[in-house]
């Protein structure tokens, strides 16, 4: 037997987030206008790094919109679990753009290391940059508390971008601030850089973290622990279980077990165990999918399958 939420309701819980996709992307446009800005007062390399992990961004932020309203989808007769795995999609695209604009950011930091530039009007160009920080750090924890909330990879990950941004921004303006007071013009394109390989750290561990969910991968230590919690409580009343399986597919979790009973239970009292046992492990786990196979304990076969796992 499987039980879940009722479909209308998950289609109408994944469909409230593209408002935040729509956020990032506001947020996108008026960073990539005032750090552009920056750039163009100070001719700084390290802030058009900026500006162009702001634009990647953007790209980023348009991925997401597409990919959460395709993952809204209610299941259909080709789709028959839904389209959650879409979210996915998008952060391997938004992790790969992040690399992308990282491999811009070093050539154009290599470039200007052997041709250095003297800056014009640093201390604007830091100010211009410290309100996009503002703008994006602010839209960043909106984004990580929506996706805590609603388990999406797909917030996740711009979220974690538009924070690499943040950071990226603040080591900038820190390099713009030392080279406006030393003159020592080379230190601009090592902190862009240093930028990059901050960038290509995150972008290698969001591609990592979506390529895992792609394939399957199970549930975490700690969500596997809540299941073995629930087992536990229901052992203690004369059943078994094994042949747990689990699965992580962006929002969802996918949960199977065998469920063992005495064999003189009625199908009635058995049914009845399965849904509660069902019940507890959604409500301790949230959106999830389970499915249990009810099998008497003192038949010997039942336990045949247990080398499958």
């Amino acid at each position: 037997m499987e039980r879940m939420q009722p479909k209308n309701q998950a289609h109408l819980d994944r469909a409230s987030l593209t408002k935040f996709a729509w956020l990032s992307i506001a947020a996108a446009l008026i960073t990539i206008a005032m750090k552009s800005g920056a750039y163009l007062l100070t001719g700084s390399v390290g802030l058009l790094s900026d500006a162009v992990e702001s634009i990647v961004n953007l790209l980023g932020a348009l991925m997401a919109l597409g990919m959460l309203t395709i993952a809204a989808r209610p299941a259909d007769d080709k789709h028959t679990f839904g389209h959650s795995k879409a979210e996915y999609f998008a952060s391997v695209v938004e992790g790969l753009l992040i690399l992308v604009a990282a491999a811009g950011i070093a050539f154009t930091g290599v470039e200007r290391l052997f041709n250095p530039r003297p800056l014009e009007q640093p201390g604007l160009g830091i100010l211009v940059s410290i309100g996009a920080s503002v703008v994006n750090f602010g839209v960043a924890r909106v984004l990580m508390t929506a996706a805590k909330k609603h388990n999406s990879i797909t917030l996740e990950a711009d979220s974690q971008h538009l924070m690499t941004d943040v950071w990226t921004s603040a080591g900038v303006i820190t390099g713009v601030g030392v080279v406006a007071l030393t003159g020592w013009t080379r230190l601009d394109p090592i902190v862009a850089l240093i930028v990059a390989v901050n960038i290509i750290w995150t972008g290698v561990g969001l591609v990592r973290r979506s390529v895992e969910g792609l394939m399957d991968s199970a549930l975490p230590a700690d969500e596997k622990q809540v299941i073995e919690t629930v087992m536990l409580k229901y052992r203690q009343t004369g059943v078994e279980f094994h042949a747990l399986r689990t699965r992580q597919s962006a929002s969802r979790r996918f949960i199977s077990v065998h469920l063992l009973v005495p064999g003189a239970w009625s199908v009635h009292d058995a049914h009845h165990l399965a849904e509660d046992f069902e019940g507890e492990i959604r409500a301790a786990l949230g959106e999830a999918i389970v499915s249990t196979h009810l099998e008497p304990i003192d038949d010997e076969i039942s336990m045949d399958d247990i080398n499958d796992q």
